[in-house]
């Protein structure tokens, strides 16, 4: 339990900033204003620009009244350093370099009360002048206010990146050689959602969440319906663009298409997304139509932890990497051959398991590899895999998490908004836009959005909207990524393996309990025989539980209460083996005689045949006969006779179950409630035992009398 509560508390911690726009200096000690940004215009300054607005709202997260909360935008030097760029993403609050006054909010905010924010600039005269020059800058919206009981005080803030490409009425903007960019646009759900998928029956999710994600203003429709458009109207970023897809999603929103049932506490009922799911991959399909593909591990399992689910067997690390065929199944495209995007660079035994499965190229970042590489591909020593370095600093800015080194290692803004318009910003830098003199840029940006961006979908059309702008500025140029994974790499480079890292690595009590149950799966499989009529493969029933090992390893479950990640392998496990079972008897049976056989009614519906063994617990009073293998066939049910022996008469119970000869339990026990009016052959060897020492004791106690009595006599004569 303290493991739980301990688990929900840091989830709770981290999920209240991410949807309430928390940044860390709201989240410091005396934070006690929070703001919410509604609206930001425009997203990139230009020559044109001759306004700037903020709006959203400021509200009272404190248990004291605040009295004049006052907001004012202030702007900090251009940053020259990717530290620069990383103290802004890490909350850095920028020094007093006012944008505008102090305009009041409210005259006071009770605790729970929340005011609209709103700031407008025109960039005219100094206020233009402050953006003079192109380059990113920071941005800060700052709130000062007075606590009950304290005197005034910042009291919350929100900082971020603002491009400049040209200062308000000027001309000019970069200089220099643009950088190719190509654009990896990630789909997959938010959690695994499959709660039981066994074999030949329709999937249960655990909840109807993944309907509401892939319709209406769902997180997966608007990253479809974004992307449509912004491809159909830009024709540089629809060549930029590669669509990285989980085959897991897919398998499981085509099995939704089918019918699909919901899992409760109640029992399972029918689950209400079939038409969306229908219409979502009918878009997918249309979006990816002729358009870049890559493949990411199934569920996006983390490759690291397969390997410790089953040391030195890289079949489930293969079985994850190979999820090709399930997306051209799906949507009728291709995806590159040999290419994956996992989540993370993997360690030396997975890059072994992933070379033998056929992966040829990684993108990735390159934190374990030495050396690093600025853009160019990288090719790891003692293998044949190239690495495909995907840009940190971007990657950084648009999920809050600072990789940069030397910056601020506290967690940065995880607002949605702001999350989008760092992204930009870090793009923009990356980009050559207000870098220093003399300092390196890259030659290619291979631009990872989180791979689980939760935003509005009208985040995602804007930011989408402006990478198509600079893309059109010249800011920098389209590449495709088979044109940039066709280059020779720049670099080799060897692969640190330390160990998971506690903080991303999957729970080590995940990993165990997956561990453990695929040992009983490939029990379950051992003991299975394939039916003649049936022609169904026994590693095709076991398939789902070892589909639920890859969604059980998800690095979406990072930071999440274990039970949820091994939920779907337990249930999937449970289904499977619990169609082998014992019925139940319906009344009391009478053994005729000490050595009666037990009758035991089996059904196994299972499209293969399997070979296990009864076992009888709470059996005092009753000795089973030998264990012995027996084999059930496929689809069908009859008695078997159970050799035992009864040890004592009158009425006892006995629980019977099967299990496969490796021990894994199939179905539930039984209870059988046994009367026996026949002594075993213990019973009567006691039984003689005791008759022939009662006999011999009355015997003597007679002999005794009869000589007592003769002794008597003789005394008076």
């Amino acid at each position: 339990m303290k493991r739980f509560a301990a688990a929900f508390l840091s989830v709770l911690f981290l999920a209240v900033p991410a949807f309430a726009g928390a940044t860390v200096a709201q989240a410091q000690e005396g934070a006690r204003l929070r703001v919410d940004l509604a609206g930001l215009s425009p997203r990139v300054i230009t020559s044109s620009t001759t306004t700037l607005t903020v709006t959203g709202t400021v509200t009272n997260t404190g248990d004291r009244r605040v009295t004049r909360p006052q907001v004012r935008l202030q702007v900090g030097d251009r940053a020259t350093t990717e530290r620069g760029v990383g103290d802004v993403l890490s909350g850095a609050v920028v020094r007093d370099n006012p944008l505008t006054d102090f305009t009041s909010v409210a005259d006071v905010l009770e605790p729970g009360q929340s005011a609209p924010l709103t700031i407008t600039v025109p960039l005219t005269g100094p206020r233009a002048n402050r953006f003079s020059l192109p380059g990113v800058y920071p941005l800060l919206v700052n709130v000062n206010g007075t606590p009950e009981f304290g005197g005034p005080a910042r009291l919350g803030a929100v900082s971020m990146l603002m491009p400049v490409l040209a200062g308000p009425g000027k001309t000019g903007g970069r200089t220099g050689a643009a950088p190719s960019m190509t654009l990896l646009w990630p789909l997959t759900s938010n959690v695994p959602h499959v709660y039981a998928a066994p074999y030949g029956s329709p999937v249960v999710l655990a909840d109807d969440r993944l309907a509401a994600e892939i319709s209406g203003d769902g997180r997966l429709n608007a990253l479809v319906t974004s992307a449509s458009s912004a491809v159909r109207t830009n024709a540089n970023l629809a060549k930029s663009m590669c669509f990285a897809l989980d085959p897991d999603l897919l398998a499981t929103v085509d099995a939704m298409t089918r019918g699909y049932l919901v899992h409760t506490d109640a029992g399972n009922v029918d689950g209400k997304g079939a038409e969306a799911a229908k219409t979502w991959l009918s878009e997918l399909r249309t979006l990816v139509g002729g358009h870049c593909v890559v493949a990411l591990p199934f569920a996006d399992a983390d490759l690291d932890a397969l390997t410790r689910i089953r040391p030195g067997d890289t079949s489930l690390v293969a079985r994850a990497a190979t999820g090709t065929a399930t997306i051209q199944e799906l949507t009728d495209v291709i995806p590159q051959t040999g290419v994956l995007w996992p989540d993370g660079t993997p360690s030396a035994s997975a890059l072994t398991a992933l070379t033998e499965a056929g992966v040829k190229t990684l993108l990735t970042d390159v934190g374990k590899l030495a050396p690093a590489a600025a853009g160019g591909g990288v090719t790891v020593q003692g293998s044949t895999v190239r690495v495909q370095p995907t840009d940190s600093l971007i990657t950084a800015a648009m999920t809050g998490v600072p990789t940069v080194p030397g910056s601020v290692t506290v967690p940065a803004t995880t607002e949605r908004a702001v999350a989008g318009q760092n992204g930009l910003g870090a793009l923009a830098f990356r980009a050559g836009l207000g870098l220093a003199a003399g300092q390196q840029r890259p030659d290619h940006l291979l631009v990872a959005p989180p791979r689980r961006w939760d935003a509005a979908a009208e985040e995602f059309t804007t930011y989408l909207q402006q990478v198509g702008e600079f893309l059109n500025t010249g800011l920098v140029t389209a590449t495709p990524l088979p044109t940039l994974l066709a280059a020779v790499p720049a670099t080799s480079g060897s692969v640190g393996d330390g160990g998971p890292v506690p903080a991303t690595g999957v729970d080590p009590d995940v990993v165990s309990t997956l561990a453990g149950l695929d040992v009983k799966a490939t029990g379950l499989a051992s003991a299975m025989q394939l039916d003649p009529t049936k022609r169904v493969k026994p590693d095709d029933v076991v398939e789902p539980i070892r589909l639920a090992e890859l969604r059980g390893a998800s690095t979406a479950w990072r930071g999440l209460p274990a039970d949820a990640a091994t939920t779907n392998a337990q249930a999937d496990l449970t289904a499977i083996s619990g169609r082998v079972t014992v019925s139940q008897p319906k009344q009391t049976i009478a053994l005729a005689s000490g050595n009666s056989p037990l009758p035991v009614y089996v059904s196994n519906d299972l499209p293969v045949g399997i070979n296990a063994r009864f076992a009888l617990d709470n059996n005092t009073g009753l000795r089973p006969g030998d264990a012995q293998d027996r084999f059930f066939p496929a689809s069908g049910g009859k008695n078997y006779f159970l050799p035992v022996e009864a040890l004592r008469a009158g009425r006892f119970s006995v629980d019977v179950s099967l299990r496969t000869p490796t021990g894994t339990p199939l179905g539930s026990s039984a209870r059988f409630e046994l009367t026996s009016t026949e002594y075993g052959a213990i019973t009567i060897i006691a039984t003689v035992a005791a008759g022939v020492a009662l006999l011999l004791l009355a015997s003597r106690r007679i002999y005794r009398r009869v000589k007592d009595a003769r002794a008597g006599r003789d005394v008076v004569a």
